[in-house]
């Protein structure tokens, strides 16, 4: 191949960057102290951002599936609150906070890379 003239494959947005992390979006699209969703393959993922700092965790309440993201953050930002039966779970470890869900969402490893988010596995006890 001439030099000049190979030109690498672009990556998409939903582009596997490492073997463990996948970007979802964007930095821009999650507003400081906002909730947005994203679909990634088998799962839809939430991320809030507070504080300068992202949180990631699955997008379905475990009490009726609803759609955290559409809810609020707790009063002190440190918790997001389900619109359905207003479940509280603890952003950094998933925990329920109050019900009437009993069982912990899960979290996932978050970073920023070049402005992207990207998702990573489950995290096992939080941050």
């Amino acid at each position: 191949m001439l030099a000049g003239l190979y030109q690498p494959p672009r990556l998409g947005e939903d582009a596997v960057v490492d073997e463990s992390f996948r970007r979802v979006g964007s930095l821009a699209e999650v507003p400081e102290g906002e909730l947005r969703s994203f679909d990634l393959p088998g799962l839809r993922v939430a991320i809030a951002h507070v504080e300068n700092e992202l949180f990631a965790f699955s997008d379905e309440c475990t009490h009726e599936g609803c759609s955290l993201a559409e809810g609020a953050l707790g009063a002190q930002e440190d918790s997001v609150v389900c619109p359905c039966h207003e479940s509280e779970f603890d952003l950094g470890t998933g925990e329920p906070l109050s019900g009437p869900a009993v069982d912990p969402v899960p979290v996932y490893a978050v970073r920023v890379a070049d402005a992207w988010i990207e998702v990573g596995p489950p995290m096992d006890g939080g941050r």
